[in-house]
């Protein structure tokens, strides 16, 4: 019994000795790489082999040793985006693998909860809007797309479950929404294949998608460390940074598109250190510089129907996160906020209209990444407060067409003097600037625009850019 033992063990050895060779699933045939760049690759095979990989672009061969821990990685050039088809031949003179259907393109990554993570054909008994006539017209083969199966892991992961498709009927329609009208839109509008990689799971707090060492420093944020501390992984720290975002951390980017915040609404405060931290710690593994990052302001919803029983101190009116997001914005370098002001629905957490929201992230980038010109990509923003007579005067940054109602009257603004007792006020579009007013407030201190947890957007830029829900107080109440 003993023999057999001994010689299982010496079997099991000699298998982990030999290391096949092999890419994690982040590669694989119909993928699509980064145009004009270094991309990296990386992959295992018996240590101190030579990997040699050859793009078919090229005539060049590039080669990398595997380490006393079979692990190799290289970076080869790309060259620029076009909709001709490659293959990608690996060799370590043991075995071969070869890439076919490779595209080369703009990549982005989508991650965030679950209303980036709303598959084109909706949640049961939660719709998309027009998501049946889309996914009949979305076979593009210059569109490829990979979901990240969701994982979660106490310890970094150093592979996922998924690969990478072209756009179809069948693939579209378990994509996200919002990742998905974002890229069709680039793809029409650059004229190159874009490839997006989803990795989202709704209910996630931010904290889900960082590192212990990301979360160095936030006390008050217990780090699991037993299987006992999981049990709702995708609202434990680190859970899905170790399982989801670690294993592709690496592989080349343009940027990042992000729609998260419904899960940390409660605690607005805390938000903008998180979410800077989070932005700045991946663009440090992903060596890519400050990629661009993009964001959807989570979108007004009555949250005062899942609040907690015991409140215990929160802020639980959901326009304090919105303003939270609205400060990273300015903290965050080359990042971006888009406005959902005018598509929130009261009873559902997950707006329809996803169009709009993947649609207005893909204008920004067209607008501040790919330097197109001729068209608005962000939404007005309040900047200051005058007091003249018995009237508060707003002025806007980004109205250079000026402000509309189209047409209807202002019914999102409240006005409050020195008592900070805030009553529905009167307000008047004047070109740029809204004055706002009530025959209770005589001598008016603060203003707030559509400042609660549930309210519909009534002012917009002349473009059609909907205003965030803004104050101009500091009071916590």
């Amino acid at each position: 019994m003993k023999k057999i033992s001994s010689f299982l063990l010496l079997f099991v050895i000699a298998l982990a000795l030999h290391a096949e060779l092999k890419l994690p699933a982040i590669f694989s045939n119909n993928m699509l790489l980064q145009q004009n760049t270094e991309v990296k690759l990386w992959g295992w095979a018996d240590k101190g082999l030579t990997v040699s990989i050859s793009p078919s672009w090229s005539e060049q061969k590039y080669t990398a040793k595997a380490d006393n821990s079979g692990k190799w990685n290289l970076t080869i050039p790309t060259p620029a985006g076009s909709y001709q088809t490659y293959t990608i031949s690996i060799s370590d003179n043991k075995s071969n693998i070869i890439f076919n259907n490779v595209l080369v393109g703009e990549v982005w990554l989508c991650s965030g909860q679950s209303n980036m993570e709303m598959p084109m054909k909706g949640f049961k008994n939660q719709p998309i809007l027009g998501s049946n006539e889309a996914i009949l017209r979305s076979k593009n083969k210059n569109i490829r797309l990979i979901t990240v199966k969701r994982a979660s892991s106490l310890s970094p992961q150093d592979d996922i479950i998924g690969e990478w498709t072209e756009a179809t009927p069948e693939t579209v329609k378990e994509f996200s929404a919002t990742g998905y009208y974002y890229g069709k839109l680039l793809n029409e509008m650059l004229d190159v294949p874009v490839g997006l990689i989803l990795s989202a799971w709704g209910g996630s707090t931010i904290e889900a998608w960082m590192s212990k060492d990301m979360l160095s420093g936030f006390d008050d944020i217990k780090l699991p460390s037993s299987e006992e501390d999981t049990k709702i992984p995708n609202r434990t720290p680190i859970m899905l940074y170790n399982s989801m975002i670690n294993p592709i951390a690496g592989y080349t980017i343009k940027g990042c598109i992000w729609y998260q915040g419904e899960s940390n609404y409660e605690r607005p405060d805390q938000y903008p250190l998180l979410f800077e931290k989070m932005v700045s710690e991946w663009r440090k593994i992903w060596r890519q510089g400050e990629f661009p990052f993009y964001f959807c302001q989570i979108a007004p919803y009555n949250y005062a129907s899942i609040a907690p029983i015991e409140k215990q101190g929160g802020k639980f009116n959901s326009a304090f996160l919105r303003e939270a997001q609205y400060k990273s914005a300015q903290i965050i370098p080359n990042s971006g906020m888009v406005v959902l002001m005018d598509i929130g629905e009261e009873k559902c957490i997950h707006p329809r209209d996803k169009k709009v929201g993947g649609e207005r992230l893909a204008m920004m980038a067209l607008g501040k990444t790919y330097g197109m010109t001729g068209f608005a990509y962000e939404s007005p923003t309040f900047k200051e407060m005058v007091i003249e007579e018995n009237k508060a005067i707003l002025s806007f940054d980004n109205a250079p067409m000026w402000l509309t109602a189209y047409g209807q009257e202002l019914k999102q603004f409240e006005i409050a003097g020195a008592d900070k007792v805030f009553y529905p006020a009167k307000a008047e579009i004047k070109r740029s600037k809204v004055e706002v007013s009530s025959d209770k407030v005589s001598k008016p201190v603060a203003v707030r625009y559509a400042f609660k947890d549930f309210a519909v957007g009534d002012l917009f830029s002349t473009e059609g850019f909907p205003l965030s829900s803004f104050r101009s107080d500091n009071w916590d109440e």
